[in-house]
């Protein structure tokens, strides 16, 4: 697929000044992606339909273990929020599992389940969108998470009440290490000794999430900023090859309309995940 390049900015908007005290929580010192933990809640809700019975079942699960209850209960409520708190234009948790069962590898799994955090979680959503526009203005696609750089970017983040950031340094210390966790997961960090990131490789089936949710939550002009992508890391050179990627699958198609070419699912966004057949 041809795109002109001047008509990909990958434009995306800091969010210091925009979001309220009451917007940010440090719930990442808590509970990071937590793969497992995460696709286990999925698959509950998939079988059970609502989250008072998956709730029983999960503690029920960690009756044994009185230790683990006040663990278990935090992560419940910051994974759930995850999944309640979805915008429209990602997948529904229902859907799921059949999504994070065709995924290839835990990267994958890992890679979907971020998009979620990241629209939940509006002090890690700042942080990734201070990243993006890193990523997008500088020469060197190199990402720096060490703390002290994770710690003046939450310093610069000043509220819509004129207020700033003001955790005590432990907390923070504690965050910073739980952002990079995620980092790895996603494998923007490759190791985990390293603190230095890149954008990573993209599987087909978390590729096709963050293109729906890019032409979901976009507009006409969604592919000059697909948010997904964004999200993930991936630099503007590499858009082109992504949509010719996913104009290879079964679930998008190019077609003409009105004598211009327009890239569209071909059935519903996410309908690939249940339609059975190859992708």
């Amino acid at each position: 697929m041809d795109l002109e390049a001047d008509g990909i900015d990958g434009q995306i908007p800091p969010l210091s000044g925009r979001l309220a005290p009451d917007d940010v929580n440090m719930d990442l010192t808590m509970c990071g992606l937590l793969v497992d933990q995460a696709e286990e809640l999925a698959t509950l809700y998939g079988e059970h339909g609502n989250w008072n019975d998956v709730k029983e079942i999960w503690f029920e699960e960690r009756r044994s273990n009185r230790s683990t209850r006040g663990s278990a209960q935090k992560i419940f409520r910051v994974l759930t929020s995850r999944f309640k708190n979805a915008p429209a234009a990602l997948p529904k948790p229902s859907r799921l599992p059949q999504i994070l069962n065709r995924c290839e590898t835990p990267r994958d799994k890992a890679q979907v389940l971020y998009l979620y955090l990241v629209a939940d979680d509006s002090l890690v959503r700042y942080a990734v969108h201070e990243y993006i526009i890193q990523l997008h203005t500088a020469s060197d696609e190199q990402l720096n998470f060490e703390n002290q750089t994770l710690c003046e970017l939450l310093s610069a983040l000043k509220f819509t009440d004129g207020s700033a950031f003001d955790y005590a340094e432990s907390t923070t210390q504690r965050w910073c290490e739980g952002f990079r966790s995620v980092m790895r997961e996603i494998d923007v960090i490759d190791s985990q000794r390293s603190v230095v990131g890149s954008p990573p490789s993209i599987g087909t089936v978390p590729l096709l999430v963050a293109t729906g949710y890019s032409y979901e939550e976009g507009d006409d002009d969604w592919l000059t900023a697909p948010i997904g992508l964004l999200y993930l890391f991936q630099p503007k050179a590499r858009w082109e090859e992504l949509y010719d990627r996913i104009a290879s699958t079964n679930a998008w198609e190019t077609i003409e309309l009105h004598g211009e070419l327009q890239f569209q699912p071909a059935n519903g966004v996410y309908d690939w995940a249940t339609s059975g057949g190859e992708i």
